[in-house]
Order: structure tokens, then sequence, then C-alpha cells
């Protein structure tokens, strides 16, 4: 379901919403990162009364591991332009600069998706923010999340990180992911530990 986020919440529900954010905004974002920030939770995201208990952003390795198979097909495409260097026109430095300059920017590109990668937990509800562009909001209320698991690739796995699938009660409802994240077990514990307190309608632990 999509819902522009200045229009009041009348009911709880877990929905992706796409906000789009000029090429300005985007230049900005990331020397006022922090006030940027601060004024889409408490101006678009928050509730009144919202507490805000974790927020986090994925592991710096998150722009590594996302940029692996570029990386592993620019490796490829470069070794094969060494290997028939005598059939190709030009200088095989040309094609190994193309290369590097295609591999920066898919780099950099990686390192925007990680700056604009937010999870949030608080008091009520579990937010995603994502999209480099279009910024993506997934919002659920704790008391309509069906389960949670901790899932590993291989290269979380080696790296000690891992990631969190978030699955509504409703199934037409898209899966969010908190995705190569430092210390999951530990987050996934506060994030279980939390909803169990919100469907139980106890109070909620803010440390």
């Amino acid at each position: 379901m999509t819902a522009k986020l200045d229009k009041p919440r009348a009911q709880e529900k877990a929905y992706v919403a796409p906000v789009q954010v000029s090429h300005g905004e985007a230049a900005a974002a990331a020397p006022a990162r922090r006030s940027s920030l601060a004024a889409l939770l408490t101006g678009h995201v928050l509730q009144d009364g919202e507490v805000i208990l974790l927020i986090l952003r994925p592991s710096l390795w998150y722009i590594v591991l996302s940029s692996l198979r570029f990386a592993a097909v620019i490796a490829i495409l470069l070794i094969a332009a060494k290997l028939r260097d005598e059939q190709l026109p030009g200088q095989n430095i040309v094609y190994i600069e193309a290369g590097l300059f295609v591999l920066a920017g898919r780099v950099m590109f990686a390192v925007l998706q990680w700056m604009s990668r937010l999870y949030i937990l608080t008091d009520l509800r579990v937010i995603r923010l994502s999209g480099v562009f279009n910024v993506e909001i997934f919002d659920c209320p704790l008391r309509k999340i069906a389960r949670t698991r901790l899932i590993y690739s291989v290269r979380e796995r080696l790296l000690g990180l891992g990631s969190i699938e978030i699955i509504p009660q409703d199934e037409s409802l898209p899966i969010s992911v908190w995705q190569t994240i430092a210390r999951p077990r530990a987050i996934h514990d506060k994030l279980v530990a939390t909803i169990n307190r919100a469907k139980q309608g106890g109070q909620m632990s803010h440390d």
C-alpha cells in the first residue's frame, strides 16, 4: 500500500511508501545527514510520544559484499581483454582503466546505498528506510509482526554478520530485511523481546 508521509495515520498497517527526493536534496544529504534525519523522523516517520529504542545502519561490509559480484564480472572481462590483447583495438591499458573506472562507480553507488539505509526499532513499530533517489519506507506495528528470522549468507557468516527477516501477519504485505548487520543475534534478541512486550501490552524498556 502506498501512502503520503504527511497524511495522518488513522490505522496501524505495514506498508512501503515511495518518497520522491530531488537531485538537490540528494546532493545536500551527506553534509546535513544528522539534521535531515532528525527532521525526517520527527516530522514524517515518528508518531507523537513514540520512543526510539534502536537505530542502526548495515555494517560497512555491506559496501564490499554488495559490490563483489559486479567486481567479479569486471575482473573476468579484464582477464579476457588481457588474453585477447592482440585481437582488440587500442592498448590494453585503456580497457583496464575503463574497468577500474566502472568498478569505482559501482562502489560509490554502494556507499550511497549504505548511507541511505536505516533500521529503526521504536516502542510501537519496526521501520526501515532505504533507497538512494527514491526513499522507500517499510513500517510495521510490533503487534502486527507474525515472526522474525535470523538468516546468514556464507559471506556474512564468515564476517560475523547476519540479516533479520521481519514478516508481517498480513501475507500480502512485503517482508522487510535488516540486511548485513553487526551483532545480529543480540539485535534479533532485542527485537523479539520488544515485539513480545508490545503484544503482551506491557511497559517497554527504553534502555
